[in-house]
């Protein structure tokens, strides 16, 4: 198969999410490539998880108190590099900024353990809890200048069941938001911002 779609993926965790679509495009599920990994945390597991697979991975880290404009445009650049067709928020905790939007915006997308525009922000599976409702979902959405307000692109419902705290909710959301991911980089169009 011809790949027809080059990715760099965001991280700042484990790779949860990134495994998903690693897997994915090894096995032919997607017609794409993982063409690097950057990561906001230098020792974030999922920079070894792109290691093992061959993929290049760099940390970038942001050190509080410095220029986040700058640290943002260095970022722009580093992804700039490897002229990512599509690049893939997945599970990185920072917000992106300007520079990086005037050159990626439209094309990167960003997974969220909610259904947006329900519960954005950084605490959704808690405040999903909080709200009593009985589902909450995940969402993949186009990143856009607002915090979890980009067009949504596919949605999955998770119910809530007693007994929920937020860790086993949001590891339950995980499972569909790894699910979302692959869907999405699987049906991007170019040009479909």
């Amino acid at each position: 198969m011809n790949v027809t779609l080059d990715v760099v993926v965001l991280v700042s965790g484990t790779g949860t999410l990134l495994q998903s679509l690693i897997d994915a495009t090894e096995a032919g599920e997607v017609n794409a490539r993982v063409v690097a990994v950057v990561s906001d945390q230098e020792a974030a597991p999922a920079l070894m998880r792109a290691r093992r697979h061959g993929i290049e991975a760099i940390a970038h880290p942001y050190r509080r108190g410095t220029d986040r404009a700058g640290w943002d445009a260095q970022l722009t650049d580093i992804v700039a590099a490897f002229e990512p067709d599509l690049v893939a928020s997945a599970g990185f905790m920072k917000l992106l900024g300007e520079a990086f939007l005037a050159r990626f915006g439209g094309r990167t997308i960003n997974t969220h353990p909610s259904l947006l525009p329900s519960f954005p922000g950084m605490r959704a599976a808690h405040d999903a809890l909080a709200a009593g409702v009985k589902v909450t979902g995940a969402t993949v959405f186009l990143v856009d200048e607002g915090v979890d307000t980009g067009r949504i692109l596919v949605q999955a419902a998770v119910e809530v069941l007693d007994g929920d705290d937020a860790e086993v909710l949001h590891e339950r959301i995980k499972i569909a938001e790894r699910e979302l991911l692959v869907r999405a980089v699987r049906d991007w169009r170019p040009g479909e911002a």
